[in-house]
């Protein structure tokens, strides 16, 4: 097991990437911008480290400054959380080239992922149902618009290379599809560098489950059930929830195989999800992060299994002491993510110092703010994430109405 780990992220991730490190008896390295100078992951480390500007992509985007942070401070492994650099095969390689030990996939399995169109022409071989659409190489406007006619509306123009809503749009009828694509593209463009797209038949009663995976580096790949992370705001999760409700055993052993099916095709190793789309008893493949997901912890609740633990364990080279039949499923949990919005200014984020913070004692919060600190216009504006368990799903309910009625944030 390596000694000292650098999180290369901020934030709510970064504060729970130490709990769990610290708990293993690992030293932590925090990074920061000048933003961030006195955050609360950066109080909370062991050591802290300067990156740059506020701007990230002068800080927490720049690997040379990174990895610089990593010699500076004795680390020999780097942990990306979610965000920033953590589905960069460049960093991830970057890494490994340092000596350090990259938290994650390997840089392979990350730039297959990482495209969503070479994804489902992979997973689509290896067997893997995909929602139906475009995944063509001929990216011109006219291949696109014929493409759409085939497919037919309504349907979605995703960016190929990430996600978060960025670069998608939904397209009712084909007189709207050139406007469409075009915001698309330099959304997409914006967002990734890249400005290729893919085109997928809208379902009119979807709903979003996801399937969180673990492997190790001998192959053993397992299923940690699903979770549904059906309510979205502009394509952002707001509440998440495991297991999903209204899938049965069938369903589950299903979604979990077609999970297992799809990391197996990439030889992947570390803590993954594989994003699948289900309209009735019929599912989709979607896509597969390569990393851990802000909404692992309802995951964790139901399971009783540490994700961070494992992906440090499975970095270090463990085997997973355990078989599918051996995973655990307690309970209900429910996640609900706190965002500085301004509800009168249709949600768009909001800036300034908080004055006040109070989370409740009766719910596992992962936060990355106290009072006194400031919200700025440079990162995302979650600040927290509110998790409640229960024997069921009624109680969870009650449970997370209770938390948040306690949350408090000014």
């Amino acid at each position: 097991m390596f000694k000292t780990l650098l999180i290369a992220n901020r934030g709510e991730i970064a504060c729970r990437i130490m709990r769990t490190a610290r708990r293993m008896g690992l030293r932590t390295v925090a990074v920061y911008s000048d933003a961030d100078a006195q955050a609360l992951h950066v109080r909370q480390a062991d050591f802290a480290v300067r990156l740059g500007p506020a701007k990230a992509a002068e800080s927490y985007l720049d690997v040379d400054a990174v990895l610089g942070a990593a010699r500076s401070a004795g680390a020999d492994a780097v942990h990306p959380g979610y965000g920033f650099l953590s589905v960069n095969a460049a960093f991830a390689e970057a890494c490994t080239a340092a000596g350090l030990r990259f938290i994650g996939p390997s840089p392979a399995a990350i730039r297959t992922m990482g495209s969503k169109i070479e994804a489902k022409r992979l997973v689509s071989a290896a067997g893997t149902p995909v929602v139906p659409g475009y995944q063509g190489d001929d990216q011109s406007d006219r291949a696109l618009a014929v493409a759409a006619e085939e497919v037919g509306f309504p349907l979605l123009i995703k960016a190929s290379a990430g996600g978060g809503g960025k670069g998608m749009r939904l397209v009712s009828e084909a007189s709207a599809f050139a406007a469409a694509l075009a915001g698309a593209r330099r959304e997409a463009s914006s967002a990734f560098g890249d400005d290729r797209v893919l085109l997928e038949r809208y379902l009119i009663s979807p709903k979003h489950l996801e399937v969180q995976i673990l492997a190790d580096h001998t192959g053993h790949t397992l299923h940690l059930f699903e979770r549904d992370c059906s309510v979205q705001r502009r394509h952002q999760k707001v509440i998440e929830e495991a297991p999903a409700p209204g899938v049965g055993p069938e369903l589950r052993m299903l979604l979990g195989e077609a999970a297992v099916q799809a990391a197996r095709a990439i030889a992947y190793e570390g803590a993954g999800t594989v994003e699948f789309i289900a309209e009735g008893d019929r599912f989709y493949f979607m896509e597969m992060n390569t990393r851990l997901q802000v909404e692992h912890p309802v995951t964790e609740a139901i399971t009783g299994l540490d994700l961070v633990e494992w992906q440090l364990r499975i970095a270090a080279g463990e085997k997973l002491g355990l078989h599918q039949d051996d995973v655990p499923m307690a309970g209900h949990a429910m996640e609900a993510r706190i965002y500085a919005e301004n509800p009168r200014r249709r949600f768009l984020p909001s800036t300034g110092r908080l004055v006040h913070v109070a989370f409740p004692a009766q719910a596992r919060v992962d936060a990355g703010v106290t009072a006194g600190d400031r919200v700025t216009v440079h990162y995302d504006p979650m600040l927290a994430k509110v998790i409640v368990h229960g024997a069921n799903r009624s109680l969870a309910l009650s449970a997370l109405d209770q938390a948040l009625a306690a949350t408090e944030l000014a």
